[in-house]
């Protein structure tokens, strides 16, 4: 069935192989050492308590009177898929045209959530940048899908780019 010699030629490549592994190891190992010789050379100070930027902070009136149309108009095109900013003309999500001191749930041709019926209240500058940061937790059980925007000057840019629309 087998000869000696196939054996032979079968364990020492198999042997072979492992001593080329074993060598390798033990020479990468010498090249890259991975443990400490004591204490670090030199330390980085920070400051845990430091704020993250330098910048002040701007309350929620600076920001929007210093708003860009421009780009909010940019950040809007996440909302065009479910809203139109025409006049009257309904999608998925209700017009947003005047919505900017509108009453919540206010358009009669479109079919609201229930939560969102129930919210009440006026569509305040404060009370969207509230909605836009997370829209189900703001509304709790809202039809409307949307994660929400996480920056703080997004919000901002499209509550002043859709109260730009009424005037």
């Amino acid at each position: 069935m087998f000869d000696t010699m196939t054996v032979t030629k079968a364990a020492s490549g198999v042997l072979g192989a492992f001593l080329v592994l074993l060598l390798a190891k033990w020479a990468a190992e010498g090249i890259y050492q991975t443990g400490t010789h004591g204490a670090a050379s030199y330390v980085v100070e920070t400051e845990t308590d430091a704020p993250a930027t330098d910048e002040p902070e701007m309350s929620f009136e600076e920001m929007l009177a210093s708003a860009d149309i421009g780009k909010g108009a940019k950040v809007f095109k996440k909302c065009q898929a479910c809203h139109k900013i025409e006049p009257g003309a309904n999608a998925t999500g209700p017009s947003l045209f005047g919505v900017v001191g509108r009453q919540v749930a206010s358009i009669g041709d479109f079919g609201y959530s229930s939560s969102m019926s129930e919210h009440g209240g006026a569509w305040t500058p404060e009370e969207l940048d509230h909605f836009l940061t997370k829209p189900s937790d703001a509304v709790p059980g809202t039809a409307m899908s949307f994660a929400g925007l996480k920056k703080q000057a997004d919000r901002v840019n499209v509550i002043a780019y859709l109260d730009s629309l009424d005037n």
